[in-house]
């Protein structure tokens, strides 16, 4: 397969624009945009000042800076605000390294992160850990790590730590640290499916580097306003929705959870956003619950995490004249690789890799066409970090990164994702791709969310099993419509289970771990039904009734579109006051 080669002149620029620290970056945005100017526009709808977020981060590194050791690695448990940004930024003042912790993976994870990264003091605030009903965790982690409150250390402020607040923009040559672009500069941590999380470590240069490959990549006209709902313990938020905009002179409006479907969308609205982080799923629910024209300030939705369906595309053209640019990432990359751009979507596809990501696929058996995604570049990670050996560094095989996707490249570069390696059933000797699966119950059923498991199976090896929250699923109607679509028949699932709802992780992304769970018992309980009542394969006449039903299900989705399009027509001058409005 034809892999694109690497621009080494845009290589270089890249290369040579991230050779500093993180902290010295932001600094740097400051100077050059201005004290003065808009950073950050936080939930409660307060406006922070470069100065103020510089003043802050002074401050705070202070106390922290007597309460730890240079080159300490200090837990942050916050959620996405301008809190999360001035407690990083305070970590990285005075040399230490933040690691970012999920607040949302329980204990267990939380206690083997900070094992693998020899984390002793958590950074958090008492507000939230209220609001988040997270007490019975601190009380849980209390004896492994030491919790500091935001609150309190701002209540022991010494004189020497506003001094330092005033005088740390001025001189910063002498009370900022000057790390290695090389050396450590966050820790980020897996979701610990297949095990416990390891720890990411990125350096500084991996993180700048990365920053400078999506600003030359994707388009930013000077009046973009970003808004970020996804956590900053996700480097997806981190690099993407909180250090691009801020670095580079944008102002971010922070929103502290991506689940407040019903008031993310009135936010946007209220501060006239352009630029939104999200993902597939929730790109969905905050269409559905906005208002005519209420998102219509938006330029572009940037996706990852997931794919981004056909329907979610046309619904945010259609009702809002928005792109939807779908990208491709992962941790251990700082996290972005590939992103389609601006007036250049192909759907299907990712887009093409970022400045200076150097691409390897290796061939994988049973796969025609695809192959395994190795990569290396600026923005590669450093290594890893596991419990097993705390704060050891185990780094990558000559810099390449096993991402462990399974992508095909067109020839002009595009990369389209095939699955994940491990999202693959191998039946009758034959590669399935979980992500097909899901893709057909979609098509069938639009309205609903699907998730596809893994499960051993005594004649085949394995079967794959659908997770769906549609009541009514019926095999027999997926069936024909695969039939009919050319889709191979072992890529329509075994068995059907359907649930109250298919579970979502805090991310956006698909929590397969429950997914699989839910599978396995719900296989269980069709076993035990099928055993008291055998349910016979469909005849070939019910096979013909279903496809006549599929047919028809198709041609009611294409008139309810017709409809829809005809009323988004009509309300186009309303769409258009409210963009107006907005803008």
């Amino acid at each position: 397969m034809q892999v694109p080669a690497v621009d080494q002149s845009a290589a270089r620029k890249v290369e040579r624009r991230s050779r500093r620290g993180i902290f010295q970056a932001f600094l740097d945005a400051a100077r050059k945009h201005g004290a003065s100017r808009l950073a950050v526009i936080d939930g409660d709808g307060k406006k922070l000042t470069y100065q103020e977020l510089t003043r802050a981060a002074f401050a705070l590194s202070g106390p922290i800076a007597r309460m730890t050791t240079k080159g300490e690695r200090v837990g942050i448990l916050l959620p996405t605000g301008a809190a999360v940004l001035i407690a990083f930024l305070a970590v990285l003042a005075q040399g230490r390294v933040p690691a970012m912790l999920n607040f949302t993976s329980g204990a267990k994870n939380l206690r083997a992160a900070a094992k693998a990264a020899q984390v002793a003091k958590v950074v958090t605030a008492h507000k939230f850990i209220e609001m988040a009903n997270l007490g019975d965790l601190v009380q849980e982690l209390s004896g492994a790590v030491d919790f500091v409150y935001l609150e309190d250390l701002k209540a022991g402020l010494k004189p020497k730590d506003k001094a330092r607040a005033i005088a740390g923009p001025l001189l910063p040559l002498f009370l900022a640290a000057h790390p290695d672009p090389d050396d450590w500069g966050v820790i980020l941590f897996t979701s610990g499916t297949e095990g416990d999380p390891k720890g990411v470590v990125l350096s500084h240069a991996n993180i700048i580097a990365n920053i400078e490959q999506i600003a030359a990549h994707v388009e930013i006209l000077p009046t973009d306003v970003f808004f970020n709902p996804l956590p900053a313990f996700h480097c997806y938020g981190l690099t993407a929705g909180t250090l691009w905009p801020v670095l580079n002179g944008y102002p971010a409006v922070f929103h502290p959870s991506p689940l407040q479907t019903k008031i993310i969308p009135k936010r946007i609205f209220e501060t006239s956003a352009t630029v939104l982080f999200a993902t597939d799923t929730f790109l969905q629910q905050y269409m559905r619950a906005s208002e005519e024209g209420g998102m219509s300030s938006l330029r572009i939705a940037v996706c990852g995490a997931e794919r981004v369906k056909d329907e979610t595309r046309q619904a945010a053209a259609k009702r809002f004249s928005f792109e939807v640019l779908e990208g491709y990432g992962v941790s251990e990359a700082a996290p972005v690789v590939a992103a389609n751009q601006p007036g250049d979507i192909r759907a299907g596809t990712v887009g093409r890799l970022l400045p200076g990501v150097e691409a390897r696929v290796e061939p994988v058996e049973g796969l025609e066409g695809a192959g395994r995604l190795f990569i290396r570049g600026p923005n590669v990670m450093k290594g890893y970090i596991s419990p097993d050996a705390p704060g050891v560094l185990k780094p990558l095989p000559e810099g390449w990164h096993d991402t462990g996707d399974i992508v095909a490249f067109d020839a002009g570069g595009y990369m389209s994702i095939r699955g994940r390696m491990k999202r693959f059933a191998k039946i009758g000797g034959e590669m399935v791709s979980l992500a097909v699966v899901e893709n057909c119950a979609t098509a069938v059923w639009p309205d609903n969310m699907h998730g596809a498991a893994i499960l051993p199976d005594d004649r085949k090896g394995e079967q794959i099993i659908l997770v769906t929250d549609r009541k009514d699923a019926d095999r027999a109607l997926l069936l024909a419509w695969a039939q009919s679509h050319g889709v191979p028949e072992l890529a329509v699932p075994k068995k059907i289970v359907s649930v109250e709802t298919v579970p979502v992780l805090g991310t956006g992304k698909m929590d397969y771990v429950a997914v699989q769970k839910l599978a396995a018992e719900g296989l269980a309980a069709l076993e035990v039904k099928a055993a008291e009542a055998p349910e016979p394969e469909p005849s070939r006449r019910e096979l013909k009734e279903a496809q006549k039903r599929a047919r028809e299900e198709e041609k009611r989705a294409a008139r309810d579109a017709r409809r829809a399009e005809k009323l988004e027509r009509r309300s186009g001058d309303v769409a258009g006051d409210f963009k107006k409005a907005a803008e």
